[in-house]
């Protein structure tokens, strides 16, 4: 699986987590690590929008700030995942793409069930119908007259 990988500062947690990635047969891309958590969740969300990647990992201290710069970028769904069960229904309930986590709260083992639960995820056909109506409509004004 090819995942966009960020963190507004490297960590022994997160180069660990990076490592295991790799060493599990997934390809890192578009990696931004060390760059403003603002940058870190644009950028990684842009990639995963663009199929850059599948899927996004980003890191910051609470996890809240990158998830919510990632939301910005039209197209992204992330969500900040604190066990696996929540990973799971990120992906099959919301169909989020890129997954934000805290430094501050989340070990190397945790990040590992984390992200194995999210990367093996599927979302479900029936409750993307549900999200896509939510999605805002455009409207086209007909000329009066």
């Amino acid at each position: 699986m090819r995942i966009a990988y960020g963190a507004d500062e490297a960590t022994p947690t997160t180069d660990s987590v990076a490592a295991w990635l790799r060493a599990s047969g997934h390809q890192l891309v578009r990696e931004l690590v060390g760059a403003p958590w603002p940058s870190v969740g644009a950028g990684v969300a842009q990639a995963v929008v663009d199929g850059v990647a599948e899927v996004g990992v980003v890191w910051c201290y609470t996890g809240t700030g990158v998830a919510m710069a990632a939301n910005k970028v039209a197209g992204a769904r992330a969500a900040l995942c604190v066990d696996a069960d929540t990973a799971t229904g990120a992906r099959r309930w919301n169909d989020a793409n890129v997954l934000a986590l805290s430094q501050r709260l989340t070990t190397e083992e945790l990040a590992r069930e984390i992200i194995g639960a999210f990367a093996s995820g599927v979302p479900d056909a029936d409750e993307l119908q549900v999200i896509a109506g939510l999605e805002p409509q455009t409207h086209s004004a007909a000329p009066h007259g």
